[in-house]
């Protein structure tokens, strides 16, 4: 958490996003503030960049939606009005439907296994995709943030969830350079060798111990395997719905 000062006196603390412009923004508006000059969405971005972002932006424009989550926040903690940032941020979302297809995994992903964060070397993503399949989503909020490394990163899907779904998942993958092949992705068969025990049991042979485990399943007996089988060393992070 950053704490804000305004002079002397503490206004409060807010979360900076992993945003290259984080920073930048938070120390703009700290400075215009006490100048009572009026606060607006262009201290953000140039009027050039705001008529870009109300058309389709690749990728959702993920990090603007943070970067506009962070100024509203600071208008909350000091007071001044953010309606022109919030406008332009719900335009951005109905544009790239992604107020319907997006979930911010950041704000959804629990600590699950212990109360706090251990110190951890690598980090791995177990991923149920055709449980939760938004690609763009694991991407931006969890691969890319987190250095998550391919080989690091477990898939699995069964067959008839495969045969639907296979085209849409590799065009939206395309976007960021990879196939299911990039990954280690398991084809299951039929019967026992379901998608959740395949993930579980790769999850077991690792024997991972101080890690970071991202496993992305709306699947509640899933999530409760995968805690029984981890060890007191790793942070456990599962997504609430």
């Amino acid at each position: 958490m950053q704490k804000i000062f305004i002079g002397k006196h503490y206004r409060g603390s807010v979360e900076l996003p992993k945003t290259k412009d984080a920073k930048r923004i938070l120390q703009k508006v700290v400075a215009l503030y006490p100048t009572k000059d009026p606060l607006n969405v262009n201290v953000l971005f140039g009027k050039n960049r705001v008529e870009k972002l109300k058309h389709y932006q690749k990728g959702g424009a993920r990090e603007e939606l943070e970067n506009l989550e962070l100024y509203m926040a600071l208008g909350k903690i000091l007071g001044f009005t953010t309606a022109d940032a919030q406008q332009l941020k719900n335009t951005i979302e109905l544009t790239n439907d992604t107020a319907h297809t997006h979930f911010n995994i950041k704000k959804r992903v629990t600590l699950i296994n212990k109360k706090h964060k251990g110190k951890a070397n690598k980090s791995y993503l177990f991923w149920d995709i055709e449980n939760f399949s938004n690609i763009s989503s694991i991407f931006n909020d969890l691969i890319e943030p987190f250095e998550i490394e391919d080989e690091h990163i477990y898939l699995a899907a069964n067959p008839d969830s495969l045969y639907l779904k296979k085209r849409e998942w590799e065009a939206n993958l395309y976007d960021y350079a990879k196939t299911l092949n990039s990954f280690n992705f398991t084809k299951c068969d039929h019967g026992k060798n379901v998608a959740d025990d395949v993930l579980l049991e790769a999850f077991i042979d690792l024997d991972l111990k101080n890690s970071d485990i991202y496993m992305m399943s709306f699947d509640r007996e899933l999530k409760e395997r995968f805690i029984d089988a981890c060890h007191v060393s790793n942070n456990l992070y599962i997504m609430n719905k």
